[in-house]
């Protein structure tokens, strides 16, 4: 071959390469860092770039995406005393690819470290109770004191979580006799809560009852003291007009009255339950006396007898 032949071959070979070094396509989620003669110059956006050959090159390939990163499991001694194991999980993403190639040599193992120290610092200011119970709280520290540590990184911390606590064996076991002993107190307490509250309606029920029981002693003993007031009120006013009656000259109403007492007495003694044997203390003759007198009594009225028209004095009270 001849040297003419040579050197254009050299000078095609070198066109290729020049060109495969000035085209860069950056992937959708990533940014490079470009560099002119190994310092950093500008940040290669996802697409086509064209660079300098021979001159720039690519730094850094930075990976834009949110990312998960493990913090893996370590021994936490509690405010306490208690060793518990804790693990968990940082959600992070890079904002500015140059600070995060370039202001910090291993973001990963770096973010890492943080995240295992900040979680040892927090939880050691708490008590065991406190980190099994207040785990929200937890990550709210943790995201506020790495994502301030990261921030000069260019990386934006989005979100912490504790994905695990484990006490020792004997803890667990304590907790679980504690919590046991908790529902048992709180049953027992419902239990006389309840057994309270029942004794409290049986009481107001027996008091409401002897209210509506007096309640109804005191109407039925107001009904029978109107009763006896309207029958003495009759009683009086029958007696005046057989007063009026016998002040008028007529003697007759005095033998109705009697007989008609008489009447009643007898009535009264005759309807008694304890009443087997009756003995009466008046004469027969006097109370067929006083009937005579009131057939009498009915012939000068001028009424029959057997009807039980009006007596002479008016109607009876």
């Amino acid at each position: 071959m001849e040297g003419g032949a040579i050197f254009s071959l050299v000078l095609f070979v070198l066109a290729v390469v020049a060109v495969s070094q000035a085209v860069v396509v950056v992937r959708q989620g990533f940014e490079y860092t470009l560099e002119r003669f190994g310092r950093y110059t500008t940040t290669l956006k996802p697409g086509f770039s064209l660079i300098i050959p021979f001159i720039d090159r690519v730094g850094r390939r930075v990976n834009m995406m949110e990312q998960v990163l493990d913090i893996p499991t370590q021994e936490i001694i509690t405010k306490d005393n208690a060793i518990v194991a804790v693990d968990g999980v940082v959600f992070y993403q890079v904002l500015e690819a140059a600070k995060a190639a370039y202001e910090v040599s291993d973001l990963v193992v770096a973010t890492t470290n943080l995240s295992q120290t900040n979680l040892r610092t927090v939880m050691g200011s708490m008590d065991l109770d406190e980190t099994l119970s207040k785990r929200d709280e937890i990550n709210a520290r943790l995201l506020s004191v790495i994502d301030h540590a990261t921030s000069p990184w260019g990386v934006k911390v989005t979100r912490v979580e504790v994905k695990d606590i484990r006490p020792p064996s004997d803890i667990v076991n304590a907790m679980g006799r504690q919590m046991k002993a908790e529902r048992e107190k709180r049953a027992v307490m419902l239990e006389a809560e309840g057994q309270r509250a029942a004794d409290i309606l049986r009481a107001e029920g027996a008091k409401q009852a002897q209210i509506l029981e007096a309640e109804g002693r005191r109407e039925a003993a107001f009904r029978d003291a109107e009763a006896r007031e309207r029958s003495a009120e009759a009683e009086a006013a029958a007696t005046k007009m057989v007063s009026e009656a016998i002040a008028n000259g007529n003697t007759q109403a005095i033998n109705y009255f009697v007989a008609q007492k008489y009447t009643e007495a007898l009535t009264a003694f005759a309807t008694s339950p304890n009443a087997k044997t009756l003995f009466l203390p008046l004469e027969a003759s006097a109370l067929i006396g006083s009937i005579g007198g009131i057939s009498e009594l009915v012939k000068s009225a001028g009424l029959p007898a057997k009807d039980g028209g009006a007596s002479p004095w008016g109607p009876r009270p």
